[in-house]
């Protein structure tokens, strides 16, 4: 049901047909329609003469009851929106959730194609850094504990480096990505020592964790920043993340993490008061 839902939020405006269902999910043709019978059954979705779904009623009934459960998402909007405007770029909000970081308010059409709502990201290295950078030092170690030992250094650097300037810095190449993923997904299958060192060290040359302060040029290739949203306690509970997803000179990236920061500072003294 939540593959279905999922799918058909991604295409608002259409409707789709059982066969494009089942291939974009995956379900069988018989559990898919088992699913989409039930949803339209109780409104959540709507199947038109032709036997095509999209969204019902229903559901939107059910989103505007769980959206009064996550305030962030609705003091943060006229920031984000402000935001993306003023600099001209894709913003998304993205929220803690135990050990998961979810992206609950996406604006503007990221470059990047998993950026967008709903999303889910583990709460492990090397993601998530600005979340963990004020950190209690138990909670950072533990953090760091979880990274691969090859990066363990750099990561440390760069969590100083982040907390001392306020913001992180996604700089993997998009097209990357898919090799990343394999090889990770590689290394932790049952392989031998020799062959986990050597996917350890691919891995290691296709990632360049964030910037430390003197590796900034006049050309340095900025996916995303992000400024961390203090709550109550002290700890960070979201994050404000620009997504520039193109080279920027030095200058030009201490402009749009400045505003990055600004508007998290904005967010976290709403949501203070």
């Amino acid at each position: 049901m939540v593959q279905a839902i999922e799918l058909l939020s991604r295409h608002p405006g259409e409707r789709l047909s059982l066969a494009r269902i089942v291939r974009a999910t995956g379900m069988s043709r018989a559990t898919a329609h088992a699913v989409l019978t039930q949803l339209t059954a109780d409104g959540w979705t709507v199947r038109d003469g032709d036997g095509n779904y999209s969204l019902g009623l229903g559901l939107l009934a059910v989103a505007r009851r769980a959206d009064t459960a996550f305030p962030l998402r609705r003091l943060a909007l006229d920031a984000l929106h402000a935001l993306a405007d003023d600099r001209r770029v894709p913003v998304f909000l993205a929220e803690r959730e135990n050990d998961s970081i979810v992206i609950t308010e996406v604006i503007g059409t990221p470059s990047v194609p998993w950026i967008r709502p709903a999303r889910r990201m583990p709460f492990a290295p090397p993601v998530c850094r600005e979340f963990i950078a004020w950190a209690p030092e138990s909670e950072r170690e533990t953090w760091l504990a979880a990274a691969d030992p090859l990066h363990r250094p750099r990561l440390a650097a760069v969590l100083d480096a982040i907390r001392a300037r306020g913001y992180s810095v996604e700089r993997l190449a998009d097209e990357s990505a898919p090799m990343l993923e394999a090889l990770a997904g590689l290394r932790h299958s049952p392989v031998t020592d020799p062959l986990r060192h050597r996917l350890s060290a691919m891995i290691a040359d296709l990632i360049t964790i964030d910037y430390l302060p003197d590796e900034l040029t006049d050309h340095n290739a900025v996916v995303s920043v992000a400024a961390p949203i203090f709550a109550p306690g002290g700890s960070v509970t979201a994050s404000v993340v620009a997504c520039p997803d193109t080279n920027l000179s030095a200058a030009r990236l201490r402009e749009l993490a400045a505003a990055t920061i600004d508007t998290a500072a904005t967010v976290t003294r709403t949501l203070h008061a």
